[in-house]
């Protein structure tokens, strides 16, 4: 499993998301995402390998995903004002979007 990819994927994927929902808070959130990047991308490629390896099933890998919910920090959002609601929306659409592309690398390596 190659790191690198799993991150750069990630990255292109979020500024996409950004993009369509948030791209006047588009600086703020990249950061803020970097951020929680940096600090999940050890985790997020053992539980990728771990997927992988049927260490763990798609259920166990979304709940460990979700477990990470709290270190998103969307400062950026909440400067501006967004509501709760909203940021925890767009928190949990960052998670399943790093899910799919779990899933997606490594049905691409099987």
């Amino acid at each position: 499993m190659n790191n690198n990819n799993l991150i750069q994927e990630i990255k292109e994927k979020i500024r996409l998301l950004i993009a369509e929902s948030y791209k006047d808070f588009k600086p703020g959130l990249e950061k803020d995402l970097k951020t929680f990047l940096e600090t999940s991308a050890e985790k997020l490629e053992r539980w990728t390998i771990l997927y992988a390896n049927e260490g763990i099933n798609e259920e166990e890998l979304e709940w460990l995903l979700k477990s990470q919910v709290d270190l998103i920090s969307l400062q950026a959002l909440q400067t501006a004002g967004i509501s709760k609601i909203k940021l925890n929306a767009f928190k949990n659409n960052i998670l399943k979007l790093i899910f799919e592309i779990i899933i997606s690398l490594v049905v691409k390596r099987s």
